[in-house]
C-alpha cells in the first residue's frame, strides 16, 4: 500500500480506544501525520497524561501501521495528550476542565488523605491541577502540603481583588487554613461556610486547570449543595473503609449525587485503609477491617470501582509531615498512582459518554 495520509488514516481507523470504544481516527487522536525521508511520523493525542492504556494503544498502531505498510516501514509515534472537558463559556472558573467532588459518607476514612495525593499524583503524569480545602470547620490541606504558615496573595484583576492560590508540589491549593490562625477554631454557621467555598470558586485566580478538586467535608451538607448550585461538577469520587458502619454512610454520599434534581455522575469509590500492609513485610496483606466492602458498594450500584489504598504507617507520617505519600517509593505511592489513572480514565470516559452535568436549581 502506498504510504500517503489517507492510507495512514485508513490503517489507523482499524485501533480502538480501549475506554472510549472507538476508533482513534473518529475520536480525532490522530494528529500531525509526516511521511518525509520513508518514516512515518504521527502523533496520538490522549484524553489525559494519566492514561493506564497508553502503551496498549501505541502498540497496537505500531501493528496496524505493520500489517497494512510492511514489517520494515519505519514509524515514529509521539504519545501526547489534552485532557477532554464538558465545560464551555463557563462564567465560573472559565479555565477549568474538569470539577471533581471528593466525598465521604463520614470522617475518619481518609477522604482528605486520599484527595490531597490524587492531586499530587494526577500533576506528576503533567496535569494541571487544583485542590480546594472544602471541609471548613475542619481544614486539613495546609498541615498535608507541609504550608501551614504560608498565605495566599492578592492580585486586582479588572477591578476586583482576587486571591493566588498556594503552590506546593505541583498542585494549587486554597483552603480556609490560609486565611485563619491554626489554632483558631472555625465557628460559623452554614451560609457563611457556603460564602467561604463561593470565594474559593469564584475569587480566587485558578488559571487553566486539567483538574480541581475539592475536598467536601463528610456527610452531606450545606458545602455540597452550594458546590453543586455553583458550577457544574464533572463528577464525584466516593472515599470509605470496607467496615460495615463506613459503607452504609458512604451509600448516602453516593445516593446524594445520584437524586434527580442532582444528577452528578458518580466516577467511582474508592476503598481506603482496604488492607493492612507491614513495612517488613510488603507483600503480606491483612484485612483488619473487613475485605471488599468498597469493590461490593461499587457492584451493588453499577460504579466504577477505582482501587484500594492500604494501611500503613507512613501515610499517616507523610500525612503529619506535610509530604505526601505518593512523592515516596512504596506500595501506597503506587496505590495512588493506580488510582490517578483510573480516576482520569473515568473522566475521559464520562466526558465522552455522559451528557453535561447542569448547575442544580434547588428551591429551599
Amino acid at each position: 500500500m502506498e504510504i500517503t495520509r489517507e492510507n495512514i488514516l485508513k490503517a489507523l481507523s482499524e485501533v480502538q480506544d480501549p475506554d472510549l470504544k472507538k476508533d482513534l481516527v473518529t475520536l480525532n487522536m490522530i494528529q500531525n501525520i509526516q511521511t518525509a525521508d520513508g518514516i512515518i511520523r504521527f502523533t496520538v493525542m490522549l484524553t489525559t497524561p494519566a492514561c493506564p492504556l497508553k502503551e496498549l494503544i501505541k502498540r497496537d498502531c505500531e501493528k496496524a501501521i505493520a500489517k497494512h505498510f510492511g514489517e520494515e516501514v519505519a514509524t515514529e509515534i509521539e504519545m501526547s495528550s489534552t485532557v477532554t472537558t464538558i465545560r464551555d463559556n463557563a462564567p465560573l472558573l472559565p479555565g477549568v476542565k474538569n470539577i471533581i467532588a471528593v466525598a465521604s459518607g463520614k470522617g475518619g476514612v481518609g477522604k482528605s488523605t486520599t484527595a490531597a495525593n490524587l492531586a499530587v499524583a494526577l500533576a506528576k503524569t503533567g496535569a494541571e491541577v487544583g485542590l480546594i480545602d472544602a471541609d471548613i470547620f475542619g481544614p486539613s490541606v495546609p498541615t498535608m502540603f507541609n504550608c501551614e504558615h504560608e498565605q495566599p496573595g492578592v492580585t486586582d484583576v479588572n477591578g476586583k481583588n482576587m486571591l493566588i492560590p498556594i503552590q506546593q508540589y505541583g498542585v494549587k491549593l486554597m483552603s480556609i487554613g490560609f486565611l485563619a490562625p491554626p489554632e483558631n477554631a472555625v465557628v460559623w454557621r452554614g451560609p457563611m461556610a457556603s460564602s467561604a467555598l463561593k470565594q474559593f470558586l469564584g475569587d480566587t485566580l485558578w488559571g487553566d486547570l486539567d483538574y480541581l478538586l475539592i475536598d467536601l467535608p463528610p456527610g452531606t451538607s450545606d458545602i455540597h449543595l452550594t458546590l453543586v448550585q455553583s458550577v457544574p461538577v464533572t463528577g464525584a469520587l466516593i472515599v470509605t473503609t470496607p467496615q460495615k458502619v463506613a459503607l452504609a454512610d458512604a451509600k448516602k454520599g453516593l445516593t446524594m449525587f445520584q437524586q434527580p434534581q442532582i444528577n452528578v455522575p458518580v466516577l467511582g469509590i474508592i476503598e481506603n485503609m482496604a488492607y493492612f500492609t507491614p513495612a517488613e513485610l510488603p507483600n503480606n496483606k491483612y484485612y483488619i477491617f473487613g475485605e471488599n466492602g468498597g469493590r461490593n458498594l461499587s457492584e451493588k450500584y453499577d460504579v466504577p470501582f477505582l482501587g484500594q489504598i492500604p494501611i500503613v504507617q507512613s501515610i499517616r507520617e507523610s500525612g503529619d509531615s506535610g509530604y505526601p505519600a505518593v512523592l515516596k517509593d512504596d506500595v501506597t505511592a503506587e496505590a495512588f498512582r493506580n488510582l490517578a489513572e483510573n480516576t482520569a480514565q473515568q473522566v475521559a470516559i464520562r466526558n465522552a459518554t455522559a451528557a453535561k452535568t447542569k448547575k442544580v436549581e434547588i428551591n429551599t
